[in-house]
């Protein structure tokens, strides 16, 4: 069980996932997309984290340390350095930066289609930008294979990359992306066969493009759902809510089969509005299947519906922290570990405290 330095480290750690740093020269940063904040990249105690860069905190930097009103925390900040990778770009002239980004010290991620067909405001997610970064030029929207492949090959040898993360906004198609995410996922695994590659997508309507994007190389798979309650996904994901929670567990399961006990995970978002009590009681139910439930603060990212229309503010720091908890010792009761995920979100574990807690 965790002891009281790790209970208080949690605490600190989910309080400045939510309120962020005072850090103006986080070389590493991104400032828009799907989400879950304009971060900045840091080592955290020498463990990676996507923090808020947050003019108005009350945490600041101070040669090395992480300070609340001055004094010090006792944790140790330092900023990921800009990769190099970043400086080149392909024969057409594309930045690879635009291609792929590093997250946290060592995860590659890219989104392979920077478009989603829910993406109307009447049927987008309201804490999702996937397509502002695309219409500020930082990004393209499709990324073909060979350079996804390229940049990939590029970030592992000269910036030490270990993982990968692809995802992809939602088409109007039967396999929602999995397909062109297949493609990309077999061209890294053709040059890079080592490199330990997770997939997120949305439930496929047919199921066999699960089977597909391990075959192509694919280690472990995120379906996000976000929230387990059918109000809440209504009011915050309209488009998304269309695709039912029988959808949703029926790809979790046949998720499970073909990848694997605890290298399937999915997103669950603090501060919706659901019942905490509730929140926790879905996410053992999803850890009693295989999968593992990824707990993260809802944060307001600028560029958003939430944000910029509903003024959604953060969740109280208490309800993220206890949540957290809850849900990890559920974990550690079922002997499960972001840090046994072959790769994704739970493997890095930058954007949780869930690892603060030994899950």
């Amino acid at each position: 069980m965790p002891g009281p330095e790790q209970g208080s480290r949690t605490s600190t750690r989910v309080d400045v996932a939510i309120q962020g740093i005072r850090l103006l020269d986080a070389p590493l940063t991104r400032p828009n997309g799907a989400g879950p904040s304009a971060d900045g990249h840091v080592l955290l105690d020498g463990v990676g984290a996507a923090i808020p860069l947050n003019p108005r905190s009350p945490y600041s930097v101070s040669g090395g340390r992480l300070l609340l009103d001055g004094a010090d925390t006792g944790l140790g900040v330092e900023a990921v350095g800009r990769p190099r990778f970043y400086d080149l770009q392909t024969a057409d002239g594309v930045s690879y930066e635009k291609i792929a980004r590093l997250h946290a010290a060592n995860v590659l991620a890219t989104t392979v289609v920077q478009t989603c067909a829910r993406y109307d405001e009447s049927e987008r997610c309201r804490f999702c930008a996937i397509e502002q970064s695309l219409e500020q030029g930082s990004t393209i929207a499709v990324k073909t294979p060979q350079q996804v492949a390229e940049v990939a090959l590029a970030a592992v040898e000269l910036d030490g990359v270990t993982q990968m993360v692809m995802t992809t906004g939602t088409s109007r198609g039967r396999d929602r992306g999995a397909t062109h995410l297949a493609r990309c996922v077999r061209a890294v695994h053709e040059v890079l066969p080592d490199l330990p590659i997770q997939v997120q997508i949305e439930p496929p309507g047919d199921l066999a493009s699960i089977a597909e994007l391990r075959e192509a190389g694919a280690r472990s798979i995120g379906i996000h759902v976000e929230s387990l309650d059918d109000d809440v996904r209504r009011r915050w994901m309209p488009g998304k809510s269309t695709v039912s929670l029988d959808e949703y567990r029926a790809a979790w399961r046949e998720a499970v089969r073909v990848f694997g006990h605890n290298q399937v995970s999915t997103y669950l978002l603090v501060g919706l509005g659901e019942d905490p009590d509730e929140l926790v009681a879905g996410a053992r139910e999803l850890i009693d299947m295989g999968v593992y439930p990824f707990v993260v603060p809802f944060r307001p990212l600028e560029g958003t519906l939430a944000t910029d229309v509903d003024h959604v503010a953060a969740p109280a720091t208490a309800d993220v922290g206890r949540v957290t908890r809850q849900v990890a010792t559920a974990l550690r009761v079922a002997g499960m570990a972001g840090s046994d995920q072959a790769a994704g979100c739970a493997a890095c574990g930058a954007c949780s405290a869930l690892s603060c807690e030994g899950a």
